[in-house]
């Protein structure tokens, strides 16, 4: 195991700034830093930190590595990180040659897209990890591993305009209807993120943290996911933020304006000021019974994006095209009012999955059934119309 006198330092610009690293390189650095301390755990930010670089590439080469089984994934909220057998392989490998700097050409020309199997952390899925900064060229690692591809606003991919929003320190709201993917697209943009799930019963105690008896009896204060963003300099996702009693959200406010501080009132007046790089972002899921998008809350979210179903990207993935015409059918009625439910990439990806499982007529059943009472008549409709057989939902038959 190499000792901290011989992990190379960071290659670092004339800016004093870090500088590109080869390709391959940023993963070798981290694999270092986990051989380093076998036994311990670490989140993204926490190595970004050791090594001076991206929180959100430092991310995705924890991703790549764990993938290649050079990293172990202890723990999901948040990721935490630990070295196997492979990452000392890794860390043992030399330190990569400096990249020379290319001439400047006298006429800026456009430089190709790469492959996506080509960059500094293919997997082999496909996904590539790159620096914050760097263009995305393709599907996106979460923390889970699983692939988010990106879609376009603004002209740019989405992942790279949530990350450019957190540079600039806009503030954004994700809204639209369950299922659609706005949990999947913050995650692939922020890969030290800590999130929040919201509902009716969510308390200011499980956003700032309160006191939690230890098995001495003593009693100890216990920071919440705002706290532990603020002071790590981290993105915080509020998931269901409408669900959270107003009087409960006003607790991000000081944190998301011009003061950027808490007062944690529970832990004697605390006063918490938050380090560059924390940054909240929201998800809000309109027509959802008790989801309230108040002014007060909306007037924080500078960039409020809507979020509906990519279903292109459900027939890329193959889903059965009869079922992602019945979805585009109902969400086309869905608009116009005439039913208030259609099915999103989630349940067309469940669709899939049931029908390599038990079968078409049993998937087909389960999108009907899992239909609201009050639409299922229309939504069993349209499922006959698209599969030319009438379903009725997925239930239990006769005893066997």
């Amino acid at each position: 195991m190499p000792t901290p006198a011989e992990a190379p330092a960071p290659t670092t610009a004339p800016t004093g700034r870090p500088g590109r690293l080869p390709n391959g390189e940023l993963r070798r650095q981290v694999a270092v830093h986990l051989d380093e301390a076998p036994t311990d755990t670490f989140t993204a930010g926490e190595v970004a930190r050791a090594l001076s670089r991206s929180s959100g590439a430092v991310a995705n080469a924890l991703t790549v590595l764990a993938a290649h089984g050079e990293a172990e994934l202890v723990s999901e909220r948040p990721a935490r990180y630990r070295g196997t057998p492979g990452t000392g392989r890794l860390a043992s490998v030399p330190p990569a040659p400096a990249r020379p700097a290319a001439p400047r050409p006298s006429t800026p020309a456009p430089t190709p897209a790469p492959a996506p199997t080509a960059g500094p952390a293919a997997t082999t899925t496909g996904a590539v990890a790159t620096p914050d900064d760097a263009p995305v060229t393709g599907p996106v690692a979460r923390p889970n591993g699983q692939l988010y591809h990106p879609r376009t606003v603004a002209g740019v991919p989405d992942v790279t305009a949530l990350r450019k929003l957190r540079a600039a320190g806009v503030p954004a709201l994700l809204y639209g209807p369950p299922g659609t993917g706005k949990t999947s697209v913050v995650e692939a943009a922020f890969g030290d993120l800590i999130t929040v799930p919201g509902d009716g019963d969510t308390t200011v105690a499980d956003i700032v943290g309160e006191y939690t008896q230890t098995p001495e009896g003593r009693y100890v204060f216990v920071h919440g996911p705002l706290i532990r963003a603020m002071r790590e300099g981290r993105p915080l996702f509020v998931d269901d933020a409408t669900l959270i009693p107003p009087n409960v959200l006003a607790t991000l406010y000081p944190a998301m304006d011009g003061r950027r501080q808490v007062i944690v009132k529970a832990n004697g007046g605390e006063v918490v000021d938050a380090a560059e790089g924390f940054y909240v972002v929201a998800g809000h899921n309109p027509g959802v019974h008790g989801a309230v998008l108040t002014d007060a809350l909306s007037s924080r979210f500078s960039a409020q994006i809507q979020v509906s179903s990519d279903y292109d990207l459900a027939v890329a993935l193959k889903v059965d095209r009869r079922a992602v015409r019945a979805a585009r059918n109902l969400a086309t009625r869905q608009r116009r009012g005439e039913v208030g439910w259609a099915p999103q990439l989630r349940e067309l990806i469940a669709f899939d999955r049931i029908a390599k499982v038990l079968g078409v007529e049993a998937a087909a059943g389960n999108i009907v059934g899992v239909a609201p009472e009050e639409d299922r008549e229309i939504v069993a409709t349209v499922v006959r119309d698209a599969f030319g057989v009438e379903y009725a939902p997925l239930a239990l038959g006769t005893r066997i």
